[in-house]
């Protein structure tokens, strides 16, 4: 799987041995050799050096969690004779190192980060040589050279679950220093009179971006607690202080902040977060973060590995899927019985919102996993949305009167008794170009009696959406507007006189 892969090349980047452990062998479908055989080939596509045979050397140990063995011996786990955990406890005994106390001047390398609001960030990581001591300066070694001598205000060290206020901490411990702002993972700790650096770690970069802003709709602040661009800007800030994968970085407006993140699920969660906490705000399409190729000047885009799960006969709408995603199939393995693995390469691009779509063409049965892969050539352009929208000209409540004359003209996204206001998209236009209509018209009351007096109104229920399916829908013009309560989509220019000034000055531009 692409959370595996990922584990792994961390793992054989530091060095480290692995051992495995393949469970269920007492099942009469076990594949202990086929899976053994997918094992190899995963280490060998994960490690980083092509001779390096040292990843082919491992122990494996056979195992039934749920009858409670694990042996080395295969015959008997074949037969389901063995008895006891002890092989494994052994093994592991065996096989990992002892923690290594390093002689020497202090040596400390950075591999968390924490944050708190009285004292600022916190460097968390296990000191491999020498002793820090509260108030004795340290000499940070950043991973661009830099170097600054601190004095540690704080020195933490971590007992059970919790942290501990302690006077120094000496090789081995797991530290919290505190006083270290500007401080990154990776930056080594050394001691200023013989400096030793560790080898810095990478930090995987951002590929996916997005727009934060200020909610400034006519609903602002009627379900939520934090609604101005300063809270959102504070708490974007907050954020990225705690989480070294999320980058903030102003833009041209001073309302508005460009947030970095890991993938969509990755800004998802950041944007779900905040509304479980009272903020309302608005978000813009993900954009994938382009680079170009310094010797080539190529345009290059980033690129996931995505693995699909899913019954034969729905195989086929998969990869059609997301082949016509631009990705590329890589392999494609039955799985026993009626279940296919299919293996693609996909850009990033392409898996914003496909979930829903695949659950959709599958019948709910597909299961999508995806990881980064690498930075590879611009693959094309994408399939964009291919309807236009119905949008609101009035601030009201939507009507049943209304949806039922507007039901026809594509599905809605609103239903009787939701507010409703100019610019904000109330459903889906089964043309391609935009209409602006009343979701808040009500009918008419006079003294004739009309022919459609007793017609039963029959109303298709409003499509909803979640945080990933909103950021997929909208367009380039479009935005979500997030609140505790709702998930709007709108307009960036409210206004309809203001949209076509927008596109009549667009079109005169190019």
């Amino acid at each position: 799987m692409p959370q595996t892969r990922f584990v792994l090349r961390k793992a054989f980047a530091a060095g480290l041995t692995p051992i495995v452990v393949i469970n269920k062998c007492d099942r009469p479908d076990a594949r202990i050799e086929e899976v053994i055989n997918e094992v190899l080939e995963t280490f060998i596509d994960t490690t980083e050096a092509d001779d390096d045979d040292s990843i082919l050397e491992f122990p494996i140990v056979y195992a039934s969690a749920k009858n409670g063995w694990a042996t080395l011996d295969r015959e008997a786990a074949e037969a389901g004779t063995a008895e006891g955990v002890e092989a494994l406890l052994d093994v592991i005994l065996d096989e990992v190192p002892p923690p290594r106390v390093e002689e020497g001047s202090l040596q400390m390398l950075v591999s968390s980060l924490d944050y708190d609001d009285y004292v600022g960030r916190i460097a968390v990581g296990r000191v491999r040589a020498g002793r820090i001591e509260e108030g004795k300066p340290v000499l940070v070694c950043h991973r661009d050279g830099k170097q600054v001598s601190v004095v540690p205000k704080a020195v933490q060290t971590y007992q059970g679950l919790g942290r501990v206020a302690t006077t120094a901490v000496e090789p081995g411990d797991i530290a919290a220093l505190v006083g270290f702002e500007g401080i990154d993972i990776g930056a080594s700790i050394t001691s200023p009179e013989d400096p030793r650096p560790l080898p810095p770690v990478s930090v995987d970069e951002p590929t996916v971006a997005m727009l934060f802003g200020g909610n400034d709709g006519p609903l602002r602040g009627t379900e939520g607690t934090y609604v101005s661009s300063r809270q959102v800007r504070e708490r974007l800030e907050r954020e990225a202080r705690r989480n070294v994968s999320i980058r903030v970085s102003d833009t041209a407006s001073p309302d508005t902040l460009e947030v970095a993140g890991r993938g969509v699920l990755h800004l998802g969660i950041l944007v779900e977060t905040m509304r479980r906490e009272g903020f309302e705000f608005t978000v813009s399409r993900p954009e994938v973060i382009v680079r170009t190729d310094p010797e080539t000047g190529e345009r290059l885009e980033p690129v996931e590995v995505a693995i699909v799960d899913v019954p034969t006969e729905h195989s086929g709408k998969a990869i059609e899927l997301l082949c016509g995603r631009r990705g590329e199939l890589i392999r494609m393995d039955n799985r026993g019985g009626n279940m296919v693995r299919i293996e693609l390469n996909v850009p990033s691009r392409g898996l914003i919102g496909v979930r829903t779509k695949l659950l959709n063409a599958t019948s709910g049965e597909a299961v999508l996993n995806h990881q980064f892969l690498e930075y590879a050539s611009w693959k094309g352009e994408l399939p964009r949305r291919s309807t236009g929208v119905q949008v609101s000209g009035f601030l009201g409540e939507v009507t049943t009167y209304a949806v039922d004359l507007l039901q026809g003209r594509g599905p809605l996204f609103v239903g009787p008794g939701d507010r409703a206001y100019e610019g904000m998209i109330c459903g889906e236009h089964v043309r391609d170009d935009d209409i602006v209509v009343n979701i808040c018209r009500k009918r008419k009351l006079d003294n004739m009696r009309a022919a459609t007096a007793d017609k039963k109104i029959v109303l298709t229920p409003p499509r909803r959406f979640g945080v990933e399916e909103a950021l997929e829908y909208i367009a380039d013009d479009e935005l979500v507007e997030v609140t505790p309560k709702s998930l709007r989509l709108r307009k960036k220019l409210l206004g309809a006189k203001d949209r076509k000034k927008a596109d009549r000055e667009e079109r005169e531009a190019s």
